[in-house]
């Protein structure tokens, strides 16, 4: 299935949101220690973020290590091709590749979004896209919501074992 397919499919189940929201935000040992959010989850369509934390730098203490981006693109395409699932909360997936390519430093909060290119019978595509706002954690004028403001500083594809029930 491609994008068009996605978009056809009926909207996420009621309670699917919120399932995966807590299981990232809370009962993630690692990414619940990472302080991942979900911020949307739609049918092809995942954006996470990480805020910007001291305990998260390179040595330098400005810059997130690349790690917590790659994190943040594996989950976010993960979860993504879990939307094209009839049920997403049944069957599972898992990361066969992951490509990431670092453009700049990331110096504040991290925002994923992940897109689902292809969801075949068993293995799936995802392209993602991590940037910052900058200024360790703060946009400029103090919007994280604004675009404008954001950088880019990783992007990626993924592809994913899709096992459905």
């Amino acid at each position: 299935m491609d994008r068009t397919d996605i978009a056809a499919m009926d909207p996420l189940p009621d309670g699917a949101t919120e399932f995966v929201r807590r299981k990232l935000e809370d009962d993630h040992g690692y990414l619940s220690w990472l302080n991942t959010r979900v911020e949307t989850i739609e049918r092809g369509r995942v954006v996470l973020s990480i805020p910007f934390d001291d305990k998260l730098t390179n040595a330098d203490g400005r810059t997130i290590h690349g790690g917590v981006a790659a994190t943040l693109i594996d989950t976010a395409g993960g979860v993504a091709q879990r939307t094209t699932f009839e049920d997403p909360l049944d069957g599972g997936v898992a990361t066969v590749n992951l490509n990431a390519n670092y453009l700049r430093p990331a110096d504040g909060d991290l925002r994923a979004e992940a897109e689902v290119v292809r969801a075949g019978g068993s293995i799936g595509v995802s392209e993602m896209t991590v940037t910052t706002a900058g200024n360790g954690g703060e946009a400029p004028d103090g919007d994280d919501e604004n675009e404008e403001d954001r950088s880019e500083v990783v992007v990626g594809q993924g592809s994913f074992r899709l096992f459905r029930e």
